[in-house]
């Protein structure tokens, strides 16, 4: 299991005599211990077409220092990544190629810039000996390797401000106040290799070339279609790294992104759009194995935990636990098996073409307001019409299919509306944000569903073991009445979802 720490750390400029201020005057820190001069070598891999250094990602292979090894760095926020280290090796290590999978794809990894670092290092320490911070001075040398620019160098000094793990970040503002009285500014690049980059010009803008204003109605829509496309690569580290919420977040962006295929029929053509969207219904199905397990675990856990002792009767945890294990088994290894298939490459490799030759109908051409109001009218009708049938259904299954149904075409208008708000403004916002409110009411409603028959499952195989199905009966008639409660709301929030004002307003 690879390593992996929370950097948070801040650049400054410098030059070589450049010489670092009394720390010690800053709040918190009592004393600052030299810690010697370290000799670094690291050499930084990435395509030929530079795809990691793109997203802000790093991969290097550094000798010297404490933590020598291959190291490959995501961005959290500014000044914050997750750095994940492997043992030295001569070839990339299979579980960081496996985490940059996503971008690089077919291509080779090459080594594209060496830098030689020679680091002079200082510890700030609190009055109790605690590491506050590590600061370091470094004096870098920067080479080309391969490529346009190859044998081209670079040198800079920087100053480099390393939070202690599990430190505060108060003590980096109270260390860039001492540093910025004594003129010390930040540093314009995020890393040093976003420096070596720019300064030895290998064919990358730093200055950043400025987005075209969406001005049509195509324009708008391939702004949220590539938002999504980046979110779903985006997140594969992630999903891969089992961090929380993101096999949600990305079954969330395959869904808006299926959902602006059908939405938006008259501006991109169907005929390309068709079968990625059902390689998106695939790749959505297999995340939401273990999505939707995860929700129902949650669920009847905590309806379990809220119940007296004297209404607990049986095995009732023990139960629900052999019961999560068993239907989780294996889960995890699938779906990492599937961001490691020929299938999931693919289907990048389509959005990436969608992305940049993108099918547009001569809709797309138009402006935005009309084409787009209408696309998020016609998934306002066809919500309203499962509305209308789901609420003249009788209580029973006919019911909770009807409602599942208008839940889908909930989430549809209601990412029509978020694709459309920049276009169309509050208007867009609000519709959206009350379909939202329709949606969640309805959702919270399928999952009573889905919950009542894993009770009715739990109760069957407690009866069969010879336990008392008592508790599950109960938590099923709670489900129940969770049900009855969803289903006497829905009216209501319908009828503020529906107020005529609103589309009146998206017709404008």
């Amino acid at each position: 299991m690879a390593d992996t720490k929370r950097e948070i750390e801040r650049k400054y400029e410098a030059t070589d005599d450049t010489r670092l201020p009394d720390l010690t005057r800053a709040a918190g820190v009592d004393r600052a211990v030299p810690r010697g001069r370290t000799e670094l070598d690291a050499v930084y891999w990435d395509t030929h077409d530079l795809r990691l250094a793109a997203d802000s990602l790093t991969l290097r292979r550094r000798t010297g220092g404490a933590d020598e090894g291959w190291h490959a760095k995501f961005p959290v926020a500014v000044g914050v990544r997750d750095e994940i280290h492997e043992p030295l090796s001569d070839a990339v290590p299979p579980p960081l190629a496996a985490l940059l999978r996503s971008r690089v794809r077919h291509a080779e990894l090459v080594p594209v810039v060496r830098l030689l670092s020679s680091r002079d290092v200082h510890h700030l320490l609190a009055a109790d000996g605690t590491l506050l911070a590590e600061v370091s001075v470094d004096a870098v040398l920067a080479e080309r390797l391969a490529g346009e620019g190859s044998g081209a160098t670079a040198a800079w000094t920087e100053i480099e401000v390393e939070l202690a793990d599990d430190g505060d970040p108060a003590i980096l503002d109270a260390v860039e106040k001492r540093l910025r009285k004594a003129g010390i500014r930040s540093a314009e690049s995020s890393s040093k290799l976003a420096r070596a980059l720019a300064e030895t010009n290998l064919n990358r803008d730093d200055t950043g070339t400025p987005k075209p204003t969406p001005y049509t109605a195509g324009d708008h829509v391939l702004a949220y279609v590539r938002k999504q496309i980046a979110t779903i690569v985006r997140l594969d580290p992630a999903v891969r790294r089992d961090l929380p919420d993101s096999v949600h977040k990305m079954r969330v962006a395959t869904r808006r992104l299926r959902s602006t295929f059908k939405t938006h029929r008259r501006i991109l053509d169907r005929e390309v759009t068709d079968p990625i969207g059902a390689e998106l219904k695939w790749l959505a199905a297999e995340l939401g194995l273990d999505r939707d397990q995860e929700v129902l675990e949650e669920r009847l856990g905590s309806r379990v935990e809220a119940l007296p002792a004297t209404l607990t009767l049986g095995p009732v945890r023990g139960r629900l636990r052999v019961w999560s294990a068993a239907r989780r088994t294996g889960s995890r290894r699938r779906i990492i098996d599937v961001l490691d298939g020929k299938r999931y490459l693919d289907l990048l490799d389509a959005l990436d073409a969608l992305s940049a030759d993108p099918p547009l109908r001569p809709a797309a051409g138009r402006a935005p307001g009309k084409v787009l109001s209408k696309a998020v009218l016609k998934d306002d009708k066809k919500l309203a019409r499962r509305m209308s049938h789901a609420l003249e259904q009788p209580p029973g299954p006919g019911r909770d299919t009807a409602m599942h149904e208008a839940r889908k075409a909930a989430k549809r208008a209601r990412y029509a509306g978020e694709a459309a708000r920049p276009a169309l403004g509050k208007p867009a916002k609000r519709f959206a944000k009350r379909v939202k409110a329709v949606q969640s009411v309805l959702g919270d409603h399928q999952d009573s569903v889905v919950a009542r028959e894993a009770l009715r499952m739990l109760a069957i195989q407690s009866h069969a073991a010879g336990e008392t199905a008592f508790t599950w009966g109960l938590l099923y008639g709670q489900e129940e009445a969770a049900a009855e409660t969803r289903e006497r709301e829905l009216p209501g929030v319908w009828a503020r979802a529906g107020a005529p004002g609103l589309r009146a307003d998206l017709k404008r």
